[in-house]
Protein backbone atom coordinates (compact mmCIF):
# COMPACT_ATOMS: atom_id res chain seq x y z
CA UNK A 1 0.00 0.00 0.00
CA UNK A 2 1.46 3.36 -1.07
CA UNK A 3 0.75 6.56 0.80
CA UNK A 4 1.79 10.20 -0.41
CA UNK A 5 5.49 11.32 0.55
CA UNK A 6 3.53 14.64 1.91
CA UNK A 7 1.23 12.96 4.19
CA UNK A 8 -0.98 16.61 4.42
CA UNK A 9 -2.24 16.57 1.11
CA UNK A 10 -4.66 14.60 1.25
CA UNK A 11 -5.45 14.36 -3.17
CA UNK A 12 -5.61 11.02 -4.03
CA UNK A 13 -3.82 11.46 -7.23
CA UNK A 14 -1.29 13.83 -5.54
CA UNK A 15 2.23 12.33 -8.16
CA UNK A 16 4.61 11.54 -4.91
CA UNK A 17 4.02 8.29 -3.67
CA UNK A 18 6.13 6.28 -0.98
CA UNK A 19 5.18 2.51 0.11
CA UNK A 20 3.68 2.59 3.72
CA UNK A 21 6.42 1.34 5.98
CA UNK A 22 6.47 -1.97 7.53
CA UNK A 23 8.33 -2.68 10.61
CA UNK A 24 9.14 -6.20 12.42
CA UNK A 25 9.99 -6.77 15.75
CA UNK A 26 12.90 -9.51 16.38
CA UNK A 27 14.50 -10.85 19.73
CA UNK A 28 13.52 -10.72 23.36
CA UNK A 29 14.82 -8.63 26.40
CA UNK A 30 17.86 -6.52 25.87
CA UNK A 31 18.68 -7.84 22.49
CA UNK A 32 14.77 -6.67 20.89
CA UNK A 33 15.02 -4.78 17.99
CA UNK A 34 13.10 -3.44 15.02
CA UNK A 35 13.63 -3.91 11.46
CA UNK A 36 11.98 -1.93 8.86
CA UNK A 37 11.38 -4.51 6.31
CA UNK A 38 11.14 -2.00 3.22
CA UNK A 39 13.24 0.75 4.16
CA UNK A 40 15.44 0.51 0.52
CA UNK A 41 11.96 1.07 -1.47
CA UNK A 42 11.02 3.57 0.61
CA UNK A 43 14.35 5.80 1.02
CA UNK A 44 14.23 5.26 -2.91
CA UNK A 45 10.95 7.05 -3.27
CA UNK A 46 12.05 9.80 -1.36
CA UNK A 47 15.39 10.17 -3.01
CA UNK A 48 17.99 10.00 -0.16
CA UNK A 49 19.85 7.18 1.05
CA UNK A 50 18.20 4.57 3.71
CA UNK A 51 20.47 5.04 6.25
CA UNK A 52 19.20 8.85 6.18
CA UNK A 53 15.67 8.11 7.66
CA UNK A 54 16.81 5.01 9.61
CA UNK A 55 19.50 7.01 11.69
CA UNK A 56 17.02 9.92 11.84
CA UNK A 57 14.47 7.46 14.10
CA UNK A 58 18.04 6.62 16.18
CA UNK A 59 18.00 10.53 16.72
CA UNK A 60 14.55 11.01 17.38
CA UNK A 61 13.77 7.80 19.51
CA UNK A 62 17.47 7.96 21.56
CA UNK A 63 17.96 4.32 20.06
CA UNK A 64 21.05 2.90 18.59
CA UNK A 65 20.89 1.63 14.77
CA UNK A 66 22.23 -1.03 12.57
CA UNK A 67 22.75 -0.29 8.77
CA UNK A 68 23.30 -3.92 6.84
CA UNK A 69 23.19 -2.63 3.20
CA UNK A 70 23.98 -6.08 1.60
CA UNK A 71 21.47 -7.91 3.32
CA UNK A 72 18.80 -5.14 2.93
CA UNK A 73 18.19 -4.99 6.63
CA UNK A 74 17.92 -1.30 8.68
CA UNK A 75 17.63 -1.63 12.28
CA UNK A 76 16.46 0.47 15.00
CA UNK A 77 17.02 -0.99 18.54
CA UNK A 78 14.21 -1.55 20.98
CA UNK A 79 10.33 -2.19 20.18
CA UNK A 80 8.91 0.37 17.93
CA UNK A 81 5.11 0.30 16.05
CA UNK A 82 5.12 0.45 12.36
CA UNK A 83 2.34 3.67 12.93
CA UNK A 84 4.63 5.36 15.23
CA UNK A 85 7.53 5.40 12.73
CA UNK A 86 5.81 6.56 10.11
CA UNK A 87 4.64 9.39 11.91
CA UNK A 88 8.35 10.25 12.66
CA UNK A 89 8.99 9.80 9.05
CA UNK A 90 6.97 12.25 8.60
CA UNK A 91 9.38 14.45 10.13
CA UNK A 92 12.18 13.33 8.53
CA UNK A 93 10.63 14.43 5.23
CA UNK A 94 9.53 17.74 6.59
CA UNK A 95 13.01 18.59 7.59
CA UNK A 96 14.83 16.51 4.96
CA UNK A 97 13.26 15.78 1.77
CA UNK A 98 10.45 18.87 1.29
CA UNK A 99 11.05 21.77 -0.07
CA UNK A 100 11.05 24.59 2.05
CA UNK A 101 9.02 26.99 -0.59
CA UNK A 102 6.88 24.77 -3.05
CA UNK A 103 6.50 21.74 -0.33
CA UNK A 104 7.62 19.51 -3.36
CA UNK A 105 9.61 16.54 -2.80
CA UNK A 106 11.85 17.10 -5.63
CA UNK A 107 14.55 18.21 -3.80
CA UNK A 108 18.51 17.52 -3.72
CA UNK A 109 21.43 17.56 -1.32
CA UNK A 110 24.66 19.86 -1.58
CA UNK A 111 27.16 19.00 0.37
CA UNK A 112 30.21 21.08 1.06
CA UNK A 113 32.67 19.58 3.13
CA UNK A 114 35.45 22.64 3.13
CA UNK A 115 32.18 24.47 4.82
CA UNK A 116 31.01 21.82 6.41
CA UNK A 117 27.15 22.54 5.45
CA UNK A 118 24.30 20.95 3.80
CA UNK A 119 22.82 22.93 0.89
CA UNK A 120 18.74 22.32 -0.27
CA UNK A 121 18.20 22.86 -4.00
CA UNK A 122 15.05 22.56 -5.31
CA UNK A 123 14.61 21.63 -9.30
CA UNK A 124 10.28 22.03 -8.97
CA UNK A 125 10.72 25.81 -7.88
CA UNK A 126 14.80 27.10 -8.24
CA UNK A 127 14.83 27.69 -4.05
CA UNK A 128 18.18 26.94 -2.45
CA UNK A 129 18.52 27.52 0.83
CA UNK A 130 20.69 25.69 3.89
CA UNK A 131 19.79 22.49 5.80
CA UNK A 132 18.85 23.92 9.42
CA UNK A 133 22.47 22.21 11.23
CA UNK A 134 21.00 21.61 14.68
CA UNK A 135 19.54 18.07 14.02
CA UNK A 136 22.21 15.93 14.97
CA UNK A 137 20.95 14.03 11.48
CA UNK A 138 23.63 16.62 9.75
CA UNK A 139 26.26 15.31 11.73
CA UNK A 140 25.47 11.78 10.57
CA UNK A 141 25.42 13.15 6.72
CA UNK A 142 28.06 15.26 6.48
CA UNK A 143 30.31 12.06 8.17
CA UNK A 144 28.48 9.71 5.90
CA UNK A 145 27.67 11.38 2.31
CA UNK A 146 25.93 9.09 -0.39
CA UNK A 147 28.91 8.41 -1.84
CA UNK A 148 28.10 4.75 -2.60
CA UNK A 149 24.38 5.36 -3.52
CA UNK A 150 22.85 4.91 -7.52
CA UNK A 151 22.74 8.18 -9.16
CA UNK A 152 25.21 10.04 -7.07
CA UNK A 153 28.20 11.81 -8.86
CA UNK A 154 30.80 13.77 -6.49
CA UNK A 155 32.29 17.07 -8.45
CA UNK A 156 35.93 17.55 -8.01
CA UNK A 157 36.71 20.34 -10.26
CA UNK A 158 38.87 23.26 -9.82
CA UNK A 159 39.31 26.55 -11.01
CA UNK A 160 41.26 26.49 -14.19
CA UNK A 161 38.93 23.38 -15.18
CA UNK A 162 36.28 24.98 -14.70
CA UNK A 163 36.90 28.26 -16.91
CA UNK A 164 37.78 25.66 -19.58
CA UNK A 165 34.84 23.84 -19.34
CA UNK A 166 36.55 20.34 -18.66
CA UNK A 167 35.66 17.84 -16.53
CA UNK A 168 37.44 15.52 -14.39
CA UNK A 169 35.10 12.25 -15.25
CA UNK A 170 32.25 13.51 -13.86
CA UNK A 171 31.43 15.99 -16.61
CA UNK A 172 28.17 16.85 -15.27
CA UNK A 173 25.37 15.69 -13.23
CA UNK A 174 22.55 14.55 -14.96
CA UNK A 175 18.49 14.75 -14.00
CA UNK A 176 18.70 11.01 -12.54
CA UNK A 177 21.33 12.31 -10.07
CA UNK A 178 20.02 13.24 -6.71
CA UNK A 179 22.49 13.88 -4.05
CA UNK A 180 25.55 16.29 -5.16
CA UNK A 181 28.70 16.89 -3.02
CA UNK A 182 30.74 20.33 -3.48
CA UNK A 183 34.60 19.71 -3.05
CA UNK A 184 36.53 21.94 -1.20
CA UNK A 185 38.06 23.06 -4.38
CA UNK A 186 34.41 23.86 -6.21
CA UNK A 187 34.07 27.64 -5.44
CA UNK A 188 33.85 28.81 -8.61
CA UNK A 189 30.75 31.01 -9.42
CA UNK A 190 30.93 30.30 -13.06
CA UNK A 191 29.30 26.82 -13.02
CA UNK A 192 25.62 27.09 -13.53
CA UNK A 193 24.53 24.92 -10.95
CA UNK A 194 26.58 27.52 -8.05
CA UNK A 195 25.09 30.62 -9.75
CA UNK A 196 23.62 32.06 -6.72
CA UNK A 197 23.03 35.54 -8.67
CA UNK A 198 20.61 34.47 -11.31
CA UNK A 199 17.54 36.53 -9.41
CA UNK A 200 17.27 39.98 -8.88
CA UNK A 201 14.54 40.60 -7.47
CA UNK A 202 13.97 41.76 -3.87
CA UNK A 203 12.36 38.88 -2.71
CA UNK A 204 15.86 36.61 -4.15
CA UNK A 205 18.02 39.40 -2.94
CA UNK A 206 16.28 39.28 1.12
CA UNK A 207 16.04 35.59 0.81
CA UNK A 208 20.03 35.25 -0.23
CA UNK A 209 21.16 37.47 2.44
CA UNK A 210 19.28 35.22 4.79
CA UNK A 211 20.43 32.06 3.64
CA UNK A 212 23.74 34.17 4.07
CA UNK A 213 23.53 34.88 7.99
CA UNK A 214 21.67 30.78 8.34
CA UNK A 215 24.96 29.44 7.13
CA UNK A 216 27.47 31.79 9.11
CA UNK A 217 25.47 30.53 12.13
CA UNK A 218 25.54 26.87 10.77
CA UNK A 219 29.16 26.75 10.54
CA UNK A 220 29.33 27.69 14.23
CA UNK A 221 26.74 25.20 15.17
CA UNK A 222 28.56 22.62 13.23
CA UNK A 223 32.08 23.05 15.02
CA UNK A 224 30.19 23.05 18.41
CA UNK A 225 28.94 19.25 17.79
CA UNK A 226 32.66 18.30 17.54
CA UNK A 227 33.72 19.77 20.94
CA UNK A 228 33.77 17.82 24.22
CA UNK A 229 31.20 17.39 26.63
CA UNK A 230 32.96 19.90 29.26
CA UNK A 231 33.14 22.37 25.97
CA UNK A 232 29.48 21.94 25.35
CA UNK A 233 28.12 22.54 28.73
CA UNK A 234 30.23 25.55 29.12
CA UNK A 235 28.86 26.86 26.44
CA UNK A 236 25.10 25.91 27.22
CA UNK A 237 25.76 27.86 30.49
CA UNK A 238 27.20 31.01 29.23
CA UNK A 239 24.00 30.79 27.27
CA UNK A 240 21.53 31.00 29.86
CA UNK A 241 23.86 33.25 32.03
CA UNK A 242 23.59 35.76 29.20
CA UNK A 243 19.89 35.04 28.43
CA UNK A 244 19.57 36.21 32.34
CA UNK A 245 22.04 39.07 32.25
CA UNK A 246 19.75 40.74 29.24
CA UNK A 247 16.91 39.89 31.33
CA UNK A 248 15.01 37.73 28.67
CA UNK A 249 15.15 34.47 30.65
CA UNK A 250 11.59 34.28 31.67
CA UNK A 251 10.08 33.87 28.22
CA UNK A 252 13.34 31.63 27.01
CA UNK A 253 12.50 28.76 28.24
CA UNK A 254 11.92 27.17 24.53
CA UNK A 255 14.94 28.58 23.41
CA UNK A 256 16.97 27.07 26.37
CA UNK A 257 15.59 23.65 25.54
CA UNK A 258 16.57 24.12 21.98
CA UNK A 259 20.02 25.04 22.57
CA UNK A 260 20.54 22.19 24.84
CA UNK A 261 19.27 19.96 22.37
CA UNK A 262 21.27 21.13 19.61
CA UNK A 263 24.48 20.54 21.83
CA UNK A 264 23.45 17.22 22.74
CA UNK A 265 23.73 18.14 27.02
CA UNK A 266 19.44 18.11 27.39
CA UNK A 267 19.74 15.44 30.27
CA UNK A 268 22.33 18.28 32.40
CA UNK A 269 19.82 21.11 31.50
CA UNK A 270 18.27 20.91 35.28
CA UNK A 271 21.39 21.22 36.87
CA UNK A 272 22.91 23.96 35.03
CA UNK A 273 19.34 25.65 35.10
CA UNK A 274 19.77 24.69 39.19
CA UNK A 275 23.03 26.52 39.60
CA UNK A 276 21.82 29.92 37.39
CA UNK A 277 17.71 30.21 38.42
CA UNK A 278 18.10 28.92 42.04
CA UNK A 279 19.44 30.50 45.43
CA UNK A 280 17.94 30.45 48.67
CA UNK A 281 14.74 31.43 47.86
CA UNK A 282 14.50 28.39 45.72
CA UNK A 283 10.57 27.90 46.87
CA UNK A 284 9.55 30.87 45.16
CA UNK A 285 11.83 30.06 42.02
CA UNK A 286 10.48 27.00 41.58
CA UNK A 287 7.17 28.48 40.83
CA UNK A 288 8.67 31.12 38.83
CA UNK A 289 10.58 28.77 36.40
CA UNK A 290 8.67 25.77 36.39
CA UNK A 291 8.21 25.71 32.81
CA UNK A 292 11.66 26.16 32.12
CA UNK A 293 12.61 23.31 34.39
CA UNK A 294 9.30 20.76 33.28
CA UNK A 295 10.42 21.41 29.31
CA UNK A 296 13.64 19.03 30.52
CA UNK A 297 12.49 16.61 33.42
CA UNK A 298 8.81 15.42 32.04
CA UNK A 299 9.39 11.56 30.99
CA UNK A 300 12.94 12.56 31.56
CA UNK A 301 14.69 10.04 34.59
CA UNK A 302 18.01 10.90 33.81
CA UNK A 303 17.26 15.02 33.97
CA UNK A 304 15.39 14.79 37.47
CA UNK A 305 18.54 13.27 38.73
CA UNK A 306 20.58 15.92 37.65
CA UNK A 307 17.56 18.09 39.09
CA UNK A 308 18.73 16.59 42.69
CA UNK A 309 22.30 16.66 41.99
CA UNK A 310 21.55 20.42 41.27
CA UNK A 311 20.03 21.04 44.25
CA UNK A 312 22.40 19.14 47.00
CA UNK A 313 24.47 21.64 45.02
CA UNK A 314 22.43 24.51 46.12
CA UNK A 315 22.54 23.15 49.79
CA UNK A 316 26.19 23.38 49.97
CA UNK A 317 26.09 27.01 48.55
CA UNK A 318 23.57 27.73 51.22
CA UNK A 319 23.78 25.54 53.97
CA UNK A 320 22.13 27.12 56.53
CA UNK A 321 19.07 28.80 54.96
CA UNK A 322 18.35 25.63 52.81
CA UNK A 323 19.39 22.15 55.05
CA UNK A 324 16.64 22.80 57.43
CA UNK A 325 14.01 22.91 54.50
CA UNK A 326 15.65 19.93 52.58
CA UNK A 327 11.89 18.44 52.78
CA UNK A 328 9.97 20.68 51.74
CA UNK A 329 11.63 21.62 48.95
CA UNK A 330 11.48 18.39 47.61
CA UNK A 331 8.21 18.82 48.59
CA UNK A 332 7.56 21.65 46.20
CA UNK A 333 9.62 20.24 43.17
CA UNK A 334 7.44 16.90 43.59
CA UNK A 335 4.20 18.92 43.87
CA UNK A 336 5.56 20.57 40.56
CA UNK A 337 5.58 17.51 38.84
CA UNK A 338 9.54 18.07 38.23
CA UNK A 339 10.43 15.07 40.52
CA UNK A 340 8.88 11.63 39.76
CA UNK A 341 8.23 9.42 43.25
CA UNK A 342 10.33 5.99 41.59
CA UNK A 343 13.24 8.88 41.35
CA UNK A 344 13.22 10.12 44.54
CA UNK A 345 12.91 6.95 46.15
CA UNK A 346 16.16 5.78 44.39
CA UNK A 347 17.88 8.98 44.94
CA UNK A 348 17.28 8.04 48.94
CA UNK A 349 18.48 4.79 49.03
CA UNK A 350 21.79 5.74 48.58
CA UNK A 351 23.76 8.48 49.77
CA UNK A 352 26.54 9.85 47.17
CA UNK A 353 29.30 12.14 47.06
CA UNK A 354 28.94 12.95 43.03
CA UNK A 355 28.02 16.47 43.71
CA UNK A 356 29.00 17.01 47.56
CA UNK A 357 30.79 15.24 50.51
CA UNK A 358 30.05 12.67 51.80
CA UNK A 359 29.04 14.04 55.24
CA UNK A 360 26.69 16.73 53.90
CA UNK A 361 25.30 14.12 51.50
CA UNK A 362 24.34 12.15 54.30
CA UNK A 363 22.98 15.11 56.27
CA UNK A 364 20.54 16.27 53.47
CA UNK A 365 19.25 12.71 53.18
CA UNK A 366 18.81 12.72 56.79
CA UNK A 367 16.99 15.80 56.69
CA UNK A 368 14.70 14.41 53.46
CA UNK A 369 13.76 11.65 55.80
CA UNK A 370 10.17 12.82 57.08
CA UNK A 371 9.16 13.34 53.28
CA UNK A 372 10.74 10.32 52.53
CA UNK A 373 8.75 8.51 54.97
CA UNK A 374 5.40 10.24 54.06
CA UNK A 375 6.25 9.75 50.65
CA UNK A 376 6.09 5.67 50.97
CA UNK A 377 3.22 5.82 53.63
CA UNK A 378 1.24 7.67 51.15
CA UNK A 379 2.01 5.29 48.49
CA UNK A 380 0.83 2.44 50.60
CA UNK A 381 -2.25 4.19 52.39
CA UNK A 382 -3.15 5.35 48.86
CA UNK A 383 -3.63 1.26 48.18
CA UNK A 384 -5.75 0.85 51.01
CA UNK A 385 -7.86 4.21 50.74
CA UNK A 386 -7.39 6.88 47.77
CA UNK A 387 -9.89 9.19 49.28
CA UNK A 388 -7.43 9.62 51.78
CA UNK A 389 -4.47 10.29 50.32
CA UNK A 390 -6.07 13.39 48.58
CA UNK A 391 -6.62 14.97 51.49
CA UNK A 392 -3.08 14.38 52.82
CA UNK A 393 -0.43 17.17 52.72
CA UNK A 394 2.65 18.28 54.08
CA UNK A 395 3.06 20.92 55.74
CA UNK A 396 6.12 23.31 56.97
CA UNK A 397 5.18 25.68 59.68
CA UNK A 398 8.29 27.98 59.67
CA UNK A 399 7.61 29.51 63.00
CA UNK A 400 8.53 26.25 64.76
CA UNK A 401 10.43 25.00 61.87
CA UNK A 402 8.17 21.39 61.98
CA UNK A 403 6.96 19.46 58.91
CA UNK A 404 3.36 18.09 60.11
CA UNK A 405 0.96 16.19 58.15
CA UNK A 406 -2.39 17.46 58.05
CA UNK A 407 -5.27 15.13 57.24
CA UNK A 408 -8.19 17.72 55.93
CA UNK A 409 -11.52 15.58 56.26
CA UNK A 410 -14.83 17.10 54.70
CA UNK A 411 -16.53 19.67 57.34
CA UNK A 412 -17.40 18.54 60.45
CA UNK A 413 -19.33 20.43 62.74
CA UNK A 414 -16.91 22.95 64.75
CA UNK A 415 -14.39 22.62 62.02
CA UNK A 416 -12.35 20.42 63.94
CA UNK A 417 -9.33 19.60 62.20
CA UNK A 418 -6.88 16.17 62.88
CA UNK A 419 -2.54 17.04 62.68
CA UNK A 420 0.41 15.65 64.41
CA UNK A 421 3.81 15.89 64.53
CA UNK A 422 5.74 13.58 62.10
CA UNK A 423 9.33 14.83 63.28
CA UNK A 424 11.07 18.06 63.69
CA UNK A 425 13.91 19.75 61.81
Amino acid sequence: MSVNVNRSVADQFYRYKMPRLIAKVEGKGNGIKTVIVNMTDVAKALNRPPTYPTKFFGCELGAQTQFDAKNDRYIVNGSHEANKLQDMLDGFIRKFVLCPECDNPETDLHINFKKQTIGNACKACGYRGMLDMRHKLCTFILKNPPENEPGYVKEKMDKRNRKKGKDNGSASVEAGNHYNVDAPDAVDGNDDDEDWAEETTKEAQRRRMEEISAHAKNLTLSDDLEKTLEERVNIFYNFIKQKREDRAIDAADKEILAEAERLDVTAMGPLILSELLFDENIRDQIKKYKRHFLRFCVNNKKAQKYLLGGFECLIKLHQAQLLPRVPVVLKDLYDADLLEEDVILAWADKVSKKYVSKELAKEIHAKAAPFIRWLKEADEESEGSEEEEENLEVVYDSSVRELKLEIVKPDKPGGEEDDFDIDAI
